[in-house]
């Protein structure tokens, strides 16, 4: 029996890891000691786990307890379960030395046979069927590929009952990539400008280094502390700018009853190595989810919630429209449903939550491991990961690229891609608008209408010369001394790719304006003008997604959504029409729309505006708030300019109000909770803001 088997082991009868065949539930089930001593800490509901428990199983035990029995039983089992681990782990007294880590008997073997590969491309170069550039990428793929059999064999080589393995494999201490370079093979190396150093380090540490071998491991060890020590304050300074531009995101009504969402779909899901169900957890449907038979699995207007989020995963969905901080239709703060579940407790976010700089640290947090982690891998080539902070930097920032991939700018087919003075040339036939004019005599005679739609070759007027006629289809527009023909004509529009670009397309190939034709990353603002505000926030959050994903950080699309909101929350103003907006003007989205009711109040028209795509800096430098801006950056010139102005601060965000000591508008201090605080600005209170 269960009782039996510990009693034997605390009678000293057998080890915590001897298996035992023990009844349970009328099964017998072979199983150790340990095992069940582990399973009594666990609530009643969870089945027995008769498996190796790792950080990722722990995770998974929390949250199952967590939604089936509540947080005071989850708290419960986690106090119960770190008992436990810190009273075995202290009995175990475990510890490793290097006699744990072997030095596996086939790594010389594979050494060798990478040595002849090497050789064989140096014959290569040398006669003449190589470039310098195709060697070193060879040579480089060789070694790569020999340390991840090495790094296979160090594992096969361990004991699966070695304290280090039981450290790795559980994920609490180190990694295979530490344990490689201590008991297989260094490997490459980078020097200190980023690139590869083709020539590896064949030795691991624990046999000790030749003199080469261990000078060029000393670059990537200076990296690594340099690299820490730099980009740190990197990744805290992205956090500071990312909180002063969300911090006035606040949860402040219901429901905004926008229709509009935001659509995931499955390919961009699997791009960044998520399913559609998981994004789809904790948010709010603005359209039905139907499968592939026309069938409504969740219909809109419902939260989804685990039930619903399998149900999904279950079935064939190809994509799913969420309701998104995105297209949120407050001016100011955000509202429940837009936003959907709060993180830290799985459930409907509250009124008040300060979800803007929940936000910023969300993103900042991760942005320091991403940092941080070049130094744990010793500045080993593959595993250095400094691209990933100025990239998510480069584009929250929206700064315009260096080198950016070609756009197409038409819709059209791929006619050719040719070569021109040492230059790919992609040629695109595509149909331009075009307007031909015909100058008219009085004595010529008109066989058209005005209005009329011609076909290619119709006689459009007679002259002393004979017929004129029609080059293209189109319509007319005849006036007295002239016909104007508006039609359609092929055209070839040519996009020069820059040298050791690599094309995505092909001839024949239908391509559509805002496509990309090359690799590269995309300039936001080009994609703007091409494809709208959509494709903007979908790419900036495809990127940011991969490169945190690609260092194994998870990230909530929400928290990426608010930062994006505050990148479009300005406008810029086209025709003021019945508003008393100044054309050309920048104005913040609140402004505008109390300009637009005032016109509508009048019976004017509303103004014609356009989006604008502003950095994090700039779109916190252009908030209406001086303090906001001035505690900021450029102090000196924000308040002067607002003295000089005579502008009037509202105290509507949080800094504001620390800067004058006042509460801040969010959590206990938020007006649902404090009337007296309903004086913040009107719309204040979240009762007045549902009910608009």
């Amino acid at each position: 029996s269960v009782e039996e088997a510990v009693f034997a082991y605390q009678a000293g009868r057998m080890h915590l890891q001897t298996v035992v065949s023990v009844l349970m539930n009328g099964a017998v089930v072979r199983t150790t000691a340990g095992r069940i001593i582990f399973n009594s800490v666990l609530p009643e509901s969870q089945q027995f786990l008769n498996e190796i428990v790792d950080k990722k199983e722990l995770k998974k035990i929390i949250a199952d307890c967590l939604d089936a029995s509540g947080s005071e039983k989850a708290v419960e089992l986690l106090d119960n379960v770190k008992d436990l681990a810190i009273e075995y782990i202290t009995k175990s007294g475990m510890s490793w030395g290097m006699d744990d880590l072997v030095v596996p008997e086939k790594k010389a073997e594979l050494i060798a046979d990478a040595d002849k590969l090497v050789e064989q491309v140096q014959e290569h170069y040398n006669m003449g069927l190589l470039t310098d550039d195709e060697r070193r990428a060879k040579v480089i793929e060789i070694w790569t590929k020999t340390k991840n059999e090495v790094t296979a064999v160090c594992q096969a080589a361990l004991d699966k009952n070695s304290p280090a393995y039981a450290m790795i494999n559980s994920g609490a201490r180190g990694s295979w990539g530490q344990t490689t370079q201590m008991m297989g093979m260094k490997g490459l190396v980078i020097n200190p400008s980023g690139e590869t150093i083709e020539l590896p380090v064949k030795a691991n540490f624990k046999e000790g280094f030749e003199v080469l071998e261990f000078f060029i491991s000393t670059h990537g060890a200076r990296k690594g502390l340099t690299d820490t020590a730099l980009r740190t304050a990197n990744a805290g300074y992205l956090t500071r700018r990312l909180v002063d531009v969300a911090q006035d995101i606040v949860i402040v009504s219901n429901d905004c009853g926008t229709d509009e969402g935001f659509t995931i779909t499955k390919k961009d899901s699997a791009d960044m190595g998520e399913t559609v169900s998981n994004r789809l957890l904790g948010r709010v449907l603005a359209k039905d989810v139907v499968n592939s038979k026309g069938k409504v699995l969740v219909s809109a207007g419902m939260l989804v919630t685990k039930k619903e989020a399998e149900l999904v995963e279950s079935s064939d969905v190809e994509e799913a429209t969420i309701r998104s901080v995105l297209t949120c239709a407050l001016d100011r703060g955000i509202c429940k449903a837009c936003y959907g579940f709060d993180l830290a407790t799985n459930s409907m976010v509250k009124m008040g939550s300060a979800v803007g700089i929940i936000a910023a640290q969300s993103i900042g947090e991760p942005g320091t491991q991403l940092t941080m982690r070049t130094f744990h891998t010793g500045g080993v080539a593959g595993a250095d990961i400094t691209q990933g902070l100025p990239r998510v930097e480069e584009l929250f920032e929206a700064r315009p690229l260096k080198k950016s991939a070609i756009i197409s700018d038409v819709d059209g087919d791929i006619v050719e891609i040719v070569e021109e003075n040492k230059q790919q040339v992609i040629n695109v036939s595509h149909l331009a608008n075009v307007a031909e004019e015909y100058t008219v005599k009085k004595s010529d005679k008109v066989a058209v209408a005005d209005e009329e739609k011609v076909r290619k070759g119709q006689v459009l007027y007679e002259n002393a010369d004979g017929e004129v006629k029609a080059r293209i289809k189109g319509t007319v527009k005849v006036l007295k001394n002239k016909i104007t023909l508006f039609g359609e004509e092929e055209k070839i529009r040519a996009f020069p790719v820059p040298a050791g670009y690599s094309i995505w397309v092909k001839k024949g190939d239908h391509i559509v304006a805002g496509m990309q034709l090359t690799e590269g990353s995309l300039d936001l603002y080009e994609l703007l003008a091409l494809r709208g505000v959509e494709a903007v926030n979908k790419y900036i959050i495809h990127e940011i997604q991969y490169i945190y994903s690609s260092q194994g950080q998870k990230l909530n699309d929400k928290h990426i959504e608010v930062i994006i909101r505050q990148m479009f929350a300005r406008f810029k103003v086209l025709d003021p029409k019945g508003t008393d907006l100044v054309i050309g003007d920048v104005v913040s989205r609140s402004t505008l729309k109390d300009a637009n009711m005032a016109a509508k109040e009048k019976g004017n028209e509303k103004a014609a505006t356009e989006p604008v795509l502003l950095g994090i800096t700039k779109s916190s430098l252009s908030v209406d708030s001086f303090l906001s801006a001035a505690s900021f950056q450029e102090t000196a010139k924000i308040l002067i300019d607002a003295a000089v102005s005579g502008k009037v601060d509202q105290l509507r965000g949080l800094k504001e109000n620390v800067i004058i000591g006042k509460l801040i508008p969010v959590g206990t201090g938020f007006a649902t909770h404090h009337p007296e605080l309903a004086a913040l600005e009107n719309p204040t209170s979240a009762e007045e803001v549902a009910a608009e």
